[in-house]
């Protein structure tokens, strides 16, 4: 069984100082492994990041992380991700990674992934630049995170997990506005994750949203946003691939 500690939407700031730390000093006693499922900082400064960095930075487990459009919004994703990856964060974006957590290969595929809607109700590649631009960039989100779980599947990973901060779902999604949901997720991501496998994915972004769900391929989805989980992270147990599939509460 492996213990894996979640939680997005953080969004710490210069005055974050300290905020979580002490909860996640206590994660080798309850969990194998941390996913930061984006928006960890308020406005994508190198200078939140390196709060974040602070409060994640020589845990005793792994931490995995994908950023969310906050961590976009100052222009500078790629030093917020050289800021976290200083302090040992291994941040995804269109790729995957395998940890150990004892006898049990952990593998992570992440993406930020974008909007765009779910099926039957969703954007698509007509008319102007821009809007085709729109889908394309969600696609090639969506792309990413495929080509990260085939690689896992390559790697014969025990649990397979798909870590993103846009929803592949809209089972999550409820509670918030409906007029939003095209700019809350992306069918395209769920179409991924059924398409190469995987026992978990996580998500943030939709701060009223729910924490359950499940694509329609029967992979269940779990929301993770703070305000959604109202703690500094939640655990769930994930039994290796051969038994039982499904993610319970710990």
């Amino acid at each position: 069984m492996t213990r894996v500690a979640a939680v997005g939407d953080i969004h710490l700031g210069a005055e974050s100082h300290g905020l979580l730390r002490p909860a996640f000093e206590t994660l080798p006693e309850c969990a194998d492994l941390l996913l930061l499922a984006g928006d960890l900082t308020r406005h994508g400064t190198p200078e939140e990041a390196l709060v974040v960095a602070k409060e994640i930075e020589d845990l005793a487990v792994p931490v995995v992380a994908v950023l969310g459009n906050h961590d976009h919004h100052g222009g500078c994703p790629d030093a917020v991700t050289a800021v976290l990856e200083e302090s040992g964060v291994q941040v995804l974006e269109g790729r995957s990674t395998v940890v150990t957590c004892g006898d049990t290969r952990v593998g992570i595929a992440g993406t930020k992934g974008f909007g765009g809607g779910f099926a039957g109700r969703c954007a698509g590649e007509f008319g102007e630049p821009v809007m085709k631009e729109f889908v394309r960039y969600s696609r090639r989100c969506a792309d990413g995170l495929r080509a990260g779980l085939r690689e896992l599947a390559r790697a014969e990973c025990d649990v397979r997990i798909a870590l993103t901060h846009f929803s592949p779902v809209p089972d999550t999604l409820a509670g918030e506005p409906l007029e939003i949901y095209p700019f809350l997720g992306s069918y395209l991501l769920a179409e991924a994750i059924d398409d190469e496998g995987a026992d978990l994915a996580v998500h943030g972004h939709a701060h009223s949203g729910t924490e359950h769900g499940m694509t329609s391929g029967g992979v269940q989805v779990r929301n993770v946003a703070q305000p959604v989980i109202g703690r500094a992270f939640h655990v769930y147990n994930l039994p290796a691939r051969e038994a039982n599939r499904s993610a319970d509460h710990a």
